[in-house]
């Protein structure tokens, strides 16, 4: 079984380096062109789709599984991060950015990222287990990308932080 992560495509907050969570907006023009890019070029035969059910990563997976014939599975342990008041505001932030670094924290008003590895772990936990017979598509966002990665690879603090998956762009993991 090879388990395939993506990010959905671009977004207008993508693309002005804005923090987002839980706002559920829609992909841009760059956005479907990089889904209709992904979905041409998936590497393995896909069985199983599961994604996010926030607008971004549903049209994703949409554009994605119009040449497959495969249902699409939604899950809301899938959504991203809840960034709570940061929610909007440049990536850059200077408070955003030390935040960040604070895994045992939530965001104000948000989540903490052990909140967020609990639910996706045990989806990936249910994946694995229910879906071992073929290769499984998810389609989510950044931030839960960077937790799945910790659930296949070791990696430092910093590594967490500084690591981004780019919209559309995949990473395979051999169960």
């Amino acid at each position: 079984m090879k388990l395939l992560v993506t990010r959905h495509g671009e977004t207008e907050w993508n693309r002005k380096n804005m923090i987002l969570g839980r706002t559920d907006i829609t992909l841009n023009e760059t956005g479907i062109m990089q889904a209709k890019k992904l979905r041409d070029n998936i590497p393995y035969p896909i069985k199983y789709v599961i994604a996010s059910p926030l607008q971004r990563a549903a049209m994703t997976a949409n554009i994605v599984c119009e040449n497959l014939n495969v249902e699409i599975k939604y899950d809301d342990r899938l959504m991203e991060m809840d960034f709570g008041t940061f929610e909007g505001r440049d990536r850059t932030c200077e408070v955003y950015q030390k935040e960040k670094r604070n895994f045992f924290t939530r965001y104000p008003q948000g989540e903490s990222y052990f909140q967020v590895a609990q639910r996706v772990y045990n989806c990936l936990d249910e994946i694995i287990e229910k879906y071992s017979d073929g290769n499984v598509l998810i389609i989510t966002h950044n931030g839960i990308c960077r937790v799945i990665r910790t659930y296949f690879d070791n990696i430092s603090n910093e590594e967490f932080a500084q690591y981004s998956l780019k919209n559309c762009e995949l990473e395979v993991y051999h169960i």
